[in-house]
């Protein structure tokens, strides 16, 4: 009797662990994903992978065995971020009219992929581990951002044709930092664009 009370004792400590570990896993990559946000938005997507790893409190080989590659850190912070954007359109459809609604969601936006430096170049990349972003976004977002833009319609606020991927690709277009040097305003080029679609 006291040999299978010992095996069960066993058992549960052996079925505690990997819970513990997972547990510490989600920690860490909790950790690293919010470190990373925080120094893309201070100093880009290109940051030194060290400064992130030292700002989560872990060494690099931590941070590798979460994220293999750098890409797949980015992948991950924006994927996180992209969450928090579909909370925002649900908050901002039940709090403000529609045309309102379109135009803080769509600033906001604006406010999230300059806020993460490179996000908009990161987007347009060839980087094969980062193609997929654009259509990740559609996915999640087009259907809600849809909704704002169909509502803003009926009361007659919006261009009535006008697509949520068509919305998406143009803001993320315009965030993207000029190639001839000359610096832009992204706020004020999309306000246009708002402009444009309320016409």
């Amino acid at each position: 009797m006291r040999r299978q009370e010992l095996v069960t004792e066993d058992q549960k400590s052996a079925a505690a662990q990997p819970r513990s570990q997972r547990s510490d896993a989600r920690k860490n990559m909790e950790l690293l994903i919010n470190a990373a946000a925080a120094e893309f938005e201070e100093e880009g997507v290109d940051v030194p992978i060290h400064v992130i790893a030292k700002r989560a409190g872990m060494g690099v080989g931590t941070l590798y065995r979460h994220f293999p590659t750098r890409s797949d850190l980015i992948v991950a912070v924006f994927k996180n971020d992209v969450e928090r954007c579909v909370s925002e359109i649900s908050s901002i459809r039940s709090r403000f009219a529609p045309a309102e609604a379109l135009t803080f969601w769509i600033e906001s936006y604006v406010d999230f992929i300059t806020a993460r430096r490179g996000l908009a170049a990161a987007m347009n990349s060839l980087d094969p581990a980062l193609i997929n972003l654009p259509a990740y976004f559609q996915e999640k977002l087009g259907p809600l951002l849809q909704e704002l833009l169909d509502d803003a319609s009926v009361e007659n606020s919006s261009k009535s044709d006008l697509r949520a991927s068509e919305v998406l690709h143009a803001v993320a277009m315009l965030c993207v930092p000029s190639s001839c040097g000359e610096v832009s305003d992204p706020m004020r080029l999309v306000r246009t664009f708002i402009a444009g679609i309320k016409q």
